[in-house]
């Protein structure tokens, strides 16, 4: 099978690089390149229904458990459509009997002080247009007058959107980026870079109901873009440390910018969670040898390399860097006589949830560092329950990384529901950090990260100043406690109905030394096969646990593996969860249960290895309760150390009664990204990066897709609406 296309020869995504070099026996040496993704693609296009999309959109034939101390019934769900064909054409399929329209697309005006998006590369300003790589995103609903929020409006609210990246081919400048090369000594033209810095981050828009679908209410003054330049207030733990001091903020307390902001969250009291992921790649880190051994140890394991350009060469402008550090803040390396004078702690300012309000259009987005520093893929709460914590469950989007959950210090009060951010200070910066430690017998433990856990105060490989020391550094107090490393944790998701918990893991290679001895299989990541030159775990697999009592600050877990992904066609041993070719499926990764159709849930890919038999895609699935299926041995191949077999335990198989293909997107892309409205009558979906693989910005011939534009434009990536022709709810 073919993987996704990567990046210019010249260029090194800092998805593919991991950096876990702890020796916990469960773990791996160097955490490694992650295949596929985050390539290419931008763009803008207004509103358009299917019909007028030409080859952009298209149809195709289409028990009681307990939440919180309350018990609820599964209600009886049932599949309402035909399951969509896998395609590779370049377009949107979605099932026989309902529609796509794009929303907001790459450069779309976000307000009326902007013209149209030209797609050319001569379009400016992304502070006042949708930035790029759309992804994890959340609909608010607003009261009817527009002055506040309505949790349950469907027909008007703000959507939080996501941009992770800009695309690294360049299709948002006229003939592709200036000195882009990661080796590249000259300076960029500051142009390029603030056009790119403005495309990262959010975008906060209103959309309202336009007769069966949405559109973007552009005058709305709460319209607005978070991005790479964005002054943030640092919360919690961490604020005002040493280890936080830059020449921006010589007291600790702010920085400038969230940047690769993947999977999203949301919380009790109202506001958006937006995660930092692979953030560590962009930083200039050169010649920098006077770094203590805290500090390399420190940075080395999260990857800000001592051999780096950065992802894109923001440190080099071509002008004098007058605007406070505005280009200098990518250098982290040493360049002044202290902390203060320059910013060789930038990089612990980044790697953080960020709280943002979306009603609030003055307030200050905050990183929140009780919930600790990594590559954070999302942050996913846990129902709240008055009385009880605030839980959120959270992924290391890197191979061999560790699942945490942070438990808040403060009980739940129903009276903090429409909070904005001061319930956030009152939730979010101060509780308990764990990560996961899954055990072969089917249980698990929450493994403490604190100094009051003598097995990190006691950690031989770093020693940990204090408790802004332990969240700033929190990967490494993961290696000291023996969290389980894992397959690439992805998104989560809680299940409202009984509160099990449900992550993806998109894949592991063996590059990545799974199956070696540094890095044996396991119970919980136990799958390796030989795919052509692909080795390892190549399709991924969803892992889930429901916490003891059914409590979420529960300290212990039972677990299984809800479904592992394999082409339909492969061998028993290799297709565990006997899927078909209605509901096969790689890499999965975006994760979403509905709240207007308790029990439903979505599953998202974004795939290297399946693409030369479909596009990523979409999936609807109805899933049953941890220890529903039963133990079973993995037959592996060819395992470097010689683990053939490896017990499990897995969920019930898959049926096409319960596990369905609802979508395949266009040539190149991911699926990424879901919302719903408050009533389940329209969902919301994140195509990302159509046309990875272009090898040209210039020539359309060259570009691998046209989508959503169509024609010879180049492609964009973007928000899309997708309602039932018949007004129903979505999938049922």
């Amino acid at each position: 099978m073919s993987g996704h296309s990567h990046l210019p020869a010249h260029t090194t995504d800092p998805d593919d690089v991991g950096h876990n070099t702890s020796n916990n026996p469960t773990f791996e040496q160097i955490l490694e390149a992650r295949m596929s993704r985050r390539g290419l693609l931008k763009g803008s296009f207004a509103l358009m229904a299917t019909s007028l999309l030409g080859a952009g959109l298209s149809s195709c034939g289409g028990d009681s458990a307990s939440t919180g101390g309350t018990t609820t019934t599964t209600p009886s769900l049932t599949l309402g459509f035909n399951a969509v064909a896998k395609s590779v054409t370049d377009a949107l399929s979605v099932p026989a009997g309902y529609t796509a329209t794009v929303l907001l697309a790459t450069g779309d005006p976000i307000n009326t002080s902007v013209p149209r998006y030209k797609n050319d590369g001569t379009d400016t300003d992304f502070d006042n247009r949708s930035g790029d790589h759309h992804d994890g995103m959340y609909y608010f609903g607003m009261n009817s007058a527009g002055t506040g929020s309505d949790a349950n409006n469907a027909n008007r609210g703000l959507m939080c959107i996501n941009h992770e990246v800009a695309e690294d081919l360049g299709f948002m400048h006229a003939n592709g980026p200036t000195d882009f090369g990661a080796a590249n000594t000259n300076a960029r033209p500051t142009s390029e870079i603030d056009k790119e810095v403005a495309a990262h981050g959010v975008s906060v828009v209103e959309v309202v109901k336009a007769g069966s679908t949405f559109q973007v209410n552009r005058y709305s003054n709460y319209n607005r873009r978070i991005t790479g330049a964005t002054v943030m207030d640092i919360s919690g733990p961490a604020a005002y440390d040493d280890l936080m001091v830059t020449a921006f903020s010589t007291s600790g307390s702010q920085t400038r910018g969230t940047v690769n902001n993947c999977a999203n969250g949301y919380t009790p009291w109202g506001t958006y969670l937006t995660c930092e992921e692979n953030w560590a790649g962009y930083f200039y880190r050169r010649n920098d040898t006077t770094r203590t051994s805290k500090e390399t140890s420190s940075l080395n394991r999260y990857g800000v390399s001592g051999s780096s350009s950065g992802r894109y060469n923001w440190s080099r402008p071509g002008v004098a860097d007058t605007a406070v550090g505005m280009y200098a803040r990518w250098n982290a390396g040493i360049t002044g006589a202290t902390a203060a004078s320059d910013y060789r702690n930038v990089a612990n300012t980044f790697g953080w949830v960020v709280e943002i309000d979306p009603f609030d259009i003055g307030s200050t987005p905050r990183k929140r560092t009780a919930l600790g520093r990594f590559g954070h893929e999302g942050a996913w709460p846990a129902k709240a329950v008055a009385g009880k914590p605030v839980v959120f469950y959270m992924g290391d989007d890197a191979r061999n990384e560790y699942i945490y959950k942070f438990v808040s210090d403060a009980l739940w009060d129903t009276a903090d529901a429409n909070g904005g951010l001061f319930a956030g200070d009152k939730y979010m910066d101060a509780g308990k950090l764990y990560a996961a430690k899954f055990n072969a017998d089917g249980t698990g433990t929450w493994e403490l990260l604190s100094l009051s856990n003598t097995t990190v105060a006691s950690y031989a490989t770093y020693t940990f100043a204090d408790a802004a020391d332990v969240v700033i550094n929190a990967r490494l107090a993961a290696d000291a406690v023996g969290a389980t490393k894992m397959d690439r944790p992805e998104w989560g998701a809680v299940n409202p109905l009984n509160g099990e918990v449900y992550m993806t893991l998109t894949n592991n290679v063996s590059s990545s030394g799974r199956g070696s001895n540094a890095v044996p299989l396991d119970a919980a990541n136990p799958r390796y096969y030989a795919d052509g030159s692909n080795k390892g775990n190549v399709n991924g697999h969803i892992i889930r646990w429901k916490e003891t009592g059914s409590d979420h600050a529960a300290t212990t877990f039972t677990w299984d593996i809800y479904l592992f992904g394999a082409e339909s066609s492969a061998a028993t041993g290799v297709n565990l969860s006997n899927l078909t070719a209605d509901n096969d499926f790689s890499s999965p990764d975006g994760l979403w249960f509905s709240h207007a159709v308790p029990g439903l849930l979505w599953v998202q890919t974004d795939d290297g290895y399946y693409t030369d038999t479909t596009n990523c895609m979409m999936l609807a699935a109805i899933p049953g309760t941890v220890g529903d299926g039963a133990s079973v041995t993995v037959n592996n191949q060819s395992v470097p150390s010689g683990q053939t077999s490896v017990s499990t335990r897995m969920g019930k198989a898959a049926a096409t009664t319960n596990l369905r293909r609802f979508l395949v997107g266009p040539k190149g892309c991911e699926i990424t990204g879901i919302a719903e409205s408050p009533d389940g009558k329209a969902i919301f979906v994140n195509i990302q990066h159509p046309g990875e693989g272009s090898t040209s910005v210039t020539d359309p011939t060259k570009f691998t897709s046209h989508w959503p534009d169509g024609g010879n434009a180049r492609p964009r990536s973007a928000t899309v609406v997708i309602t039932r022709n018949d007004g129903g709810k979505i999938a049922v």
